[in-house]
């Protein structure tokens, strides 16, 4: 699967990352919401995976305008976070996520399951 992953901490990124590509996934990961729309402008991808605290604008603004731009519409947005809340989750829901899953929950190599199960329903 083709991922884009934002999260604006670089071990987390970076071990996100590598875990993904052991699961032979190809994956492009980003700090960023501007880097994040420059690359779903310039890409195509399976999946989305934002973290909701990044800088440029919330992970919930980006599921908003995600949810508004049509040529991402097949795309499944999955929010990784260490905000457990459930106000949280339901807004992520209702903002657009098919999928939230709390980083403290899980440990990486489980991270990846889950997004795969959610990506394959």
């Amino acid at each position: 699967m083709k991922i884009l992953l934002i999260d604006d901490d670089v071990f987390l990124r970076d071990m996100y990352t590598l875990k993904f590509q052991e699961a032979g996934d190809d994956i492009t990961a980003v700090a960023t919401a501007t880097e994040a729309m420059q690359s779903l402008a310039d890409n195509s991808y399976d999946i989305v995976i934002t973290d909701m605290v990044i800088p440029g604008m919330s992970g919930l603004e980006l599921l908003e305008h995600l949810q508004q731009d049509n040529t991402t519409e097949d795309v499944v947005k999955i929010v990784l976070s260490n905000q457990s809340e459930p106000k949280d989750k339901e807004l992520a829901t209702a903002a657009g996520a098919n999928g939230y899953i709390v980083k403290a929950d899980k440990m990486p190599s489980e991270v990846v399951e889950e997004v795969h199960t959610i990506a394959s329903k």
